[in-house]
């Protein structure tokens, strides 16, 4: 983060420290010579006051009197001489060096001479302070000079380079500790702001994945302190916008699906109304135009009126599979219609249904044959499931061409578990391909790719549909597929007896199915199948 407030409370502090240290700096700089100056001329008042009331007329002071002046004279390094009018020494401090030279430099006060590098600080009738540049000795000093009340002449010094090298090694001094304080207290900002700064750090990550609808982000760092009520209350927060938004979105998605299903319901609605009225536009015009003919007496010889007759309960019969079929189809859509689930031998329907269609596959001069288990038990409706395998076989039987050779292949599918085995059942035809524009389309009602010639065997594009509804019902997969020499629909359906199997897959031997069976018979069951039409010419 580029300002964090770790980085900033770290700057923060240590400008404060450095501007603290700086002033501190600039302060002795400038003021504490000043200061010191102020302190010792104290001094000097002070020593003046102890001379001037205790000395005596002889010049002398008591024991206790010349002991506090002394004390004072360790204590700031002063040194101090009283003389008499001739300026002979009456008394002065222990181990005082320059007694000669603070003589002469008093006489020469007195005398109004060597007055050259002098300073004055402070000046009364009895005393003077001054700033002196001691040459002989090459030192600076703070002076103190004048009379006392007695009528002694006095001198008093204190040397002040002492005092300048004091404050500039106190600078020195303080400059070290305010770059080792800065550095300190950058490093210990640093390290105590992460206490703060963490938790933070962690709010600000949860309230991004909050924005981002993560609501498992959770605070976990604790305490109770603000921030970690402030967390707590981000916990709880994150747990009541999820319930809101788990609330929100189960509504929408309700919202939606009865949109969808309202618009789907408006889509099939008109679908069927225009679908219904192209079907029925045809065989309703034959009807009507047979029927004028017959009360027209067009033909008056028993054949004609005979075959008019026959026409029109075609046309009709065909009107009322359609009917029923829609009726079917409509059960199937809305869910009408119940799902019985049971277990039944999937192979025997198969082989029923093939000796059924036959008769009329040999009037197709086409063969027939079942390659799969004798025995296959499988999960489903077995009506709806008879009514699959109806439509597959007979839109085989109404397409197939070339070759003229129809299989219906069933195999057991592995899965990861024994009860995840599928029973995979194939019709495959001979004949032409599917065209790959209307792959996608041959599973919707009405939906023709060639009606002329599903005109001809009396398809009505309802049988696919149907097929579609009873798989999605049974939730269970189904498809179609263009092979090399013709097309296979296939549809699976969930293993009944997998656990009685071994794990590979076995196959029974080819089995052709031929018995004779009425060919009226065989045309009357083909009559209530769907085509699912979608053959080219």
């Amino acid at each position: 983060m580029k300002h964090s407030l770790r980085k900033q409370l770290t700057v923060i502090f240590g400008v404060l420290m450095a501007a603290m240290f700086l002033a501190n700096y600039l302060v002795n700089s400038f003021f504490l010579e000043s200061f010191y100056y102020t302190k010792k001329q104290e001094v000097l008042v002070e020593a003046y006051r102890i001379l001037n009331e205790n000395i005596d007329s002889m010049g002398n002071l008591d024991e206790e009197q010349l002991g506090t002046l002394d004390e004072i004279c360790n204590e700031n390094g002063l040194s101090y001489l009283v003389t008499d009018m001739s300026y002979n020494e009456v008394l002065g401090s222990k181990s005082n060096f320059y007694a000669s030279i603070m003589k002469g430099r008093l006489n020469g006060y007195g005398i109004g001479v060597d007055n050259d590098n002098v300073k004055v600080l402070d000046s009364n009738d009895s005393y003077t302070i001054q700033v002196k540049y001691d040459s002989e000795i090459g030192l600076n000093y703070l002076e103190m000079w004048g009379v006392l009340d007695e009528g002694f002449y006095f001198i008093m010094r204190i040397n002040i380079e002492g005092i300048r090298d004091s404050v500039r090694i106190s600078n020195e001094f303080i400059k070290y500790i305010c770059i080792i304080g800065v550095i300190l207290t950058a490093i210990l900002v640093w390290f105590v702001t992460k206490r703060v700064t963490q938790p933070l750090n962690e709010l600000t990550e949860l309230s991004k994945r909050m924005a981002d609808l993560d609501f498992n982000a959770k605070y976990t760092s604790g305490g109770t302190d603000e921030i970690g009520q402030l967390g707590q209350y981000f916990n709880e927060m994150s747990q009541k916008l999820e319930q809101a938004y788990a609330q929100l979105m189960t509504a929408n998605n309700e919202l939606q699906r009865d949109i969808a299903k309202k618009e789907k319901i408006d889509d099939m609605r008109k679908d069927f109304l225009s679908n219904v009225s192209h079907e029925l536009k045809t065989p309703i015009a034959l009807i009507q135009g047979y029927a004028e003919g017959l009360q027209e007496c067009i033909n008056d010889d028993p054949e004609s009126r005979e075959f008019y007759c026959d026409v029109i309960m075609d046309e009709a019969s065909k009107m009322n599979t359609l009917v029923q079929k829609l009726l079917t189809l409509n059960q199937l859509e809305f869910g009408n219609d119940e799902v019985v689930m049971e277990r039944f031998d999937l192979a025997l329907l198969i082989r029923n249904k093939m000796q059924a269609v036959s008769i009329l596959a040999q009037q197709k001069n086409a063969e027939i044959t079942y390659q799969g288990d004798e025995s296959i038990f499988a999960w489903g409706d077995e009506f709806k499931v008879e009514e699959v395998v109806n439509n597959y076989v007979s839109n085989a039987l109404n397409h197939v061409s070339g070759a003229g050779r129809i299989e219906v292949v069933t195999e057991i599918r592995k899965g990861e578990r024994l009860e995840d085995q599928k029973v995979h059942v194939t019709v495959f035809n001979t004949g032409e391909p599917i065209p790959e524009e209307d792959i996608g389309q041959i599973w919707d009602k009405f939906y023709k790719v060639d009606k002329a010639r599903t005109r001809e065997y009396g398809g009505s594009g309802v049988g696919l549909s149907i097929v579609k509804a009873i798989m999605e019902s049974f939730h269970q997969a189904y498809g179609v597929e263009n092979r090399e020499d013709g097309v296979a629909f296939w549809f699976e359906l969930q293993c009944a007896d997998a656990l009685h199997r071994s794990e590979e897959v076995r196959r029974g031997s080819e089995n052709i199915v031929k018995q004779d069976v009425p060919a009226s018979a065989a045309i009357e069951d083909d009559s209530d199948v769907c085509d699912g039409e979608w053959r080219p010419q």
